[in-house]
C-alpha cells in the first residue's frame, strides 16, 4: 500500500542546548515543515535512559522539556500547522515498543554502536531503558507509520534497526495484515532525509572536538540562550592559528580551528566553504572573526530572544505540548488499534 509521507523527528531535553543542536537538526526540521507534514517530539522517556545525575532529575527534566519546546518554536516551527509534545504524554509509544520487543532479535541490539559507547567499560551497570533505546526509537517512529526521519551519522544504524523490525513485524504478520485491508505491509520503511552535507560544529576551544553540552568550559559553546554580546564574545575568543585563511577549501584539512570557523560561516549562511573563502581567503583571523560574529548574532540572537521569553512562559509551552500529544495520541491510537488486532489481542 502506499504510505502518506510524514516526518518523525526527536530531540532529548538534556539541557544547554548549543549551536551545535540548532545546527545539525532545529534548523533542518524548520526547513522540513515546508515540504512534508511533521512531528516533533521532545524524547522525554529516552532522556531517563542514563543515570539521573546525567539527566538532572525531575525539575530538571521538566526544565529542559520546555527549552527544547521553546527552541523549537524560536527556530521557526509552527506548532499548529505540524505536531510539537513530548513522548512520556503518548503512552503508545511505550506500548508499541512492548511488540516491537518481541519482534526485534537479541542479536540484533547486541550490534548497537551506541550502546557500547554509552555504557562504556561498565556495561552491566548501564539501564535496561538504555539496551532498549533503539527499539524504543522504532516505536516512537512507527506508531505514526512515518515515512522519512532526518538522521544524523549517529542514529543511522538505529534506523536501520527500525527498518528490520518494521520488516519482520510484516513478514510475521503477513496473513492478518491482508486479511485486514492492509495489503502486503503494515509498517512502512522509513527512510532517511539526508540534507547536504553533514553539520558538525566543533568545540570553539578545540576545533578536533564536536560541541558539546558537557565541556567544562562554557566558552568552547554557544548555547541557544546566549544573547548578543556573549555570542560575538566567544567568537573573538575562539581558538585559531597565526595563518590567514586559505584560498583554497583544500588548505583547511590541516587546520581544524580554522575549518570549523569557515564551516559555521558557511552553514550560518546558507553557503559554502568554497564561498566563504572566496570572499574572505587571505585574510586575518582579525578580521574574520568581527564578521563571523556579526553573521551568528544576526541569526542567533533573535533566536535566543524568543527562546528566554517562551521559557519565562511555562504555562504557554505546556500548553502546545499538550495540545500537540491531543493530536499525536489520535494517529497513535488508531496504530494501536490495528497493531493489536493484527498480533490478536482482544481489545475494547
Amino acid at each position: 500500500m502506499a504510505f502518506k509521507q510524514l516526518v518523525f523527528s526527536g530531540v532529548q531535553p538534556t539541557g544547554n542546548l548549543h549551536l551545535g543542536n540548532y545546527l545539525g537538526a532545529i534548523k533542518k526540521f524548520v526547513a522540513l515543515q515546508e515540504q512534508f507534514d511533521c512531528i516533533y517530539c521532545v524524547v522525554d522517556s529516552h532522556a531517563i535512559t542514563v543515570p539521573m545525575n546525567v539527566w538532572g532529575g525531575p525539575e530538571v527534566l521538566r526544565q529542559t522539556t520546555r527549552e527544547v519546546t521553546a527552541a523549537f518554536i524560536a527556530a521557526g516551527i509552527d506548532p499548529k500547522k505540524h505536531i510539537v509534545f513530548n513522548q512520556s504524554q503518548v503512552a503508545e509509544h511505550a506500548e508499541l515498543t512492548w511488540v516491537f520487543n518481541c519482534v526485534a532479535r537479541l542479536g540484533w541490539l547486541n550490534r548497537m554502536t551506541q550502546f557500547k559507547e554509552k555504557a562504556g567499560k561498565d556495561r552491566e551497570n548501564a539501564s535496561i531503558g538504555l539496551y532498549d533505546y533503539p527499539v524504543l526509537m522504532a516505536a516512537d517512529i512507527l506508531v505514526y507509520r512515518a515515512t522519512h526521519v532526518p538522521v544524523g551519522e549517529d542514529q543511522k544504524q538505529h534506523l536501520e534497526l527500525t527498518r528490520d523490525i518494521a520488516q519482520k513485524f510484516n513478514n510475521d504478520f503477513a496473513e492478518p495484515i491482508r486479511a485486514r485491508g492492509f495489503g502486503d505491509a503494515y509498517f512502512p520503511l522509513t527512510e532517511p532525509i539526508i540534507q547536504g552535507p553533514a553539520t558538525r560544529v566543533m568545540s570553539l576551544r578545540d576545533g578536533t572536538k564536536k560541541m558539546s553540552k558537557s565541556d567544562p568550559s562554557d566558552q568552547s559553546r554557544i548555547n541557544l540562550t546566549d544573547d548578543a554580546d556573549a555570542i560575538a564574545l566567544k567568537i573573538r575568543r575562539a581558538k585559531t592559528d597565526p595563518e590567514p585563511l586559505p584560498e583554497e577549501e583544500a588548505a583547511l584539512e590541516a587546520r581544524p580551528e580554522a575549518d570549523n570557523l569557515v564551516g559555521l560561516y558557511a552553514v550560518l549562511a546558507d553557503g559554502t566553504k568554497a564561498d566563504v573563502l572566496k570572499e574572505h581567503g587571505g585574510a586575518q583571523f582579525s578580521v574574520f572573526k568581527p564578521a563571523l560574529a556579526e553573521l551568528a548574532v544576526e541569526k542567533l540572537a533573535p533566536i535566543a530572544a524568543e527562546m528566554k521569553r517562551l521559557v519565562q512562559d511555562p504555562a504557554y509551552i505546556d500548553s502546545v505540548l499538550g495540545e500537540g500529544a491531543g493530536r499525536a495520541q489520535a494517529i497513535a491510537a488508531e496504530t494501536m488499534k490495528a497493531v493489536k488486532d493484527i498480533v490478536g489481542f482482544i481489545r475494547r
